[in-house]
């Protein structure tokens, strides 16, 4: 306990999945949390997205460890919204010491329009870069980025699989960007003592993974799989036996970039994958 003690945390995509229990294991640890979401569904992604309420709950789960939780819902593809919010709360907190750009969708398969793929590349790359640059004036020496990746953007047809739509290809090549992202910009800030990395997770057990579109990318060779029918087919993704990994495995990796005992790791690319890029 204690890995954190003290520190003030940022995650976006905070409501639920992924971003859920990283703010939850941040404040288990010490740290007071900044929750942004857009809480709000985004049309055509094909799945709901966190609610106001998921959101609340966050914050409920966060003060049960007697630690600060300010929440906003901002989305982050909207610079000066997310601006406001983070220098808002930047201030009350008295700075930012970790920042964990977390927010994503994936609108993969072949059914979608080739809007997608801009809306993949809108979250889950300008909301990472939007993110971190509105929050790097509020981060000091010692601090920590941590951005989410995926082992999509290590895979050899990440960006040309035509099974996985415009996007799917939107997201790998998201994603192929900030694992070379953070290696640039960790050698811009190194000299400030600020770190940056990339977690990559492989399939996670979060309501992104469980929703009708990431059935069918899985199982193509039904007109309507059901969770039970994806579940076969997850555990060839990884070279462990299982479906996928849980969110606390992804937010463990988290709290070791966001504390001191990883203090001389920079532009590092960490899989949380099972095994999943072996197969490559």
């Amino acid at each position: 306990m204690g890995r954190v003690e003290g520190k003030r945390a940022l995650i976006t995509g905070a409501a639920r999945g992924q971003g859920r229990h990283h703010a939850v294991r941040l404040a288990e640890e010490g740290a007071d949390v900044v929750l942004i979401d857009v809480c709000a569904d985004i049309p055509g992604v094909g799945y709901s997205m966190a609610s106001r309420e998921d959101l609340a709950d966050t914050v409920r789960l966060v003060e049960k460890f007697e630690r600060r939780a300010i929440p906003a819902v901002v989305d982050v593809r909207d610079r000066p919204a997310m601006h406001a919010a983070i220098a808002a709360a930047a201030e009350s907190l008295g700075g930012l010491d970790i920042v964990v750009a977390n927010a994503g969708i994936c609108p993969i398969g072949a059914g979608y329009p080739v809007t997608a793929f801009a809306d993949a590349m809108d979250v889950d790359l300008i909301g990472v870069l939007n993110t971190i640059h509105v929050a790097l004036p509020f981060i000091s020496s010692g601090g920590s980025i941590i951005a989410t990746g995926s082992v999509a953007a290590m895979l050899p047809n990440a960006v040309s699989n035509p099974g996985n739509g415009p996007g799917g290809a939107g997201y790998g090549l998201a994603k192929q960007f900030i694992a070379e992202y953070v290696v640039v910009l960790a050698r811009q800030v190194a000299p400030l003592g600020i770190r940056v990395n990339a977690v990559h997770p492989t399939n996670c057990n979060t309501d992104m993974l469980h929703s009708p579109p990431m059935y069918k990318a899985y199982r193509k060779d039904l007109a309507e799989p059901t969770r039970a029918d994806a579940e076969e087919a997850f555990p060839h993704m990884q070279s462990m036996p299982v479906p996928y990994v849980e969110p606390d495995d992804i937010a463990n990796a988290v709290v070791y970039l966001a504390s001191d005992e990883s203090r001389y790791v920079t532009g590092l690319q960490l899989p949380v994958d099972a095994g999943a890029l072996l197969k490559v």
